[in-house]
């Protein structure tokens, strides 16, 4: 690592990705400004989209593991009529059609994409075919299979429909995995259409929510005039999300050195909790029956 980044920095940002970043283009930028030694972010979003992007620096890293697999809510547009080579306005058009369905057509399909569905990812994604990104294998022509994917879809809302633009506005709560743009073309295909995302706004990623959010521009200015600690949210700010023990002196201190301690609260085998002492996290512990055993342990 570069001697810029030199900054022992703890604690989270919670950005509002712009629009034509990736999530690593972003994270990175913000590390470059807070000249941090470590970074990471919780759930990729695509280039195109906008919305939830937590990002974890230092101690606060040792948490994105703990946080990946909670649902997420998604705002998106999705205009019938025309799909894309990208399932956004990123790509090529490559398929259109005449039929576009009435408000209660639209309606009438919802309970259709509830619970668990199955999806194909698109080709343009970031998961790994045979060791590579499909959208790599995608933009060189490559012909290749992306196989199903079973997720869950918690709740689908229809908040509005204009027929003049073709245009249909969802809200959708699901599972870690699922693919909007998939979700998007699905619904027109079960409508005897196409469609295609015109935008896509993650509102919410675990616990963390829109109203938590920087955009990239207010942070940097504010870094010209505001002390660092005091635009970093703490790492204890996950703590809404997780059982939490406080602790004894003795306690965090056998913690800190790699030592379990007695399970004392008769907390059930195998939950995972926050363990902390003067409202600082100490340790993530797993519970056994006698003990709880330190599985992530904090320095800051």
């Amino acid at each position: 690592m570069s001697s810029h980044y030199n900054q022992d920095i703890h604690g989270w940002i919670i950005l509002d990705k712009p629009q034509g970043l990736s999530s690593n283009q972003a994270l990175r930028k913000i590390q470059y400004e807070l000249k941090a030694k470590k970074a990471g972010h919780i759930g990729t979003l695509d280039p195109f989209a906008t919305g939830v992007l937590p990002l974890a620096f230092g101690e606060a890293t040792k948490l994105i593991p703990y946080l990946e697999g909670n649902e997420k809510t998604y705002e998106f547009n999705l205009e019938f009529g025309t799909s894309t080579t990208t399932g956004d306005t990123e790509g090529e058009i490559y398929q259109t059609s005449t039929k576009i369905p009435t408000i209660n057509e639209i309606k009438k399909i919802i309970p259709n994409f509830l619970g668990s569905i199955s999806q194909i990812p698109p080709k343009y994604s970031a998961i790994h075919i045979n060791g590579q990104r499909a959208y790599d294998l995608a933009r060189k022509g490559i012909d290749f299979e992306v196989p199903k994917r079973e997720v869950t879809i918690k709740n689908l809302e229809l908040k509005s429909y204009n027929k003049e633009t073709k245009t249909a506005f969802f809200s959708v709560t699901c599972s870690k995995g699922t693919y909007v743009r998939t979700l998007g073309e699905d619904i027109a295909k079960s409508l005897d259409t196409v469609g295609h995302l015109t935008a896509l706004r993650r509102i919410k990623n675990s616990f963390f929510d829109i109203s938590d959010t920087i955009l990239l521009e207010n942070l940097k200015n504010m870094l010209y005039t505001t002390p660092v600690e005091n635009i970093v949210l703490p790492v204890e700010t996950f703590l809404c999300d997780i059982t939490v023990i406080a602790l004894t002196d003795s306690q965090s201190i056998k913690l800190k050195n790699g030592q379990p301690i007695e399970n004392t609260r008769n907390i059930s085998s195998k939950t995972i909790c926050a363990a902390q002492h003067e409202h600082k996290l100490v340790a993530i512990v797993e519970a056994k029956e006698n003990a709880l055993l330190p599985i992530r342990v904090f320095n800051h």
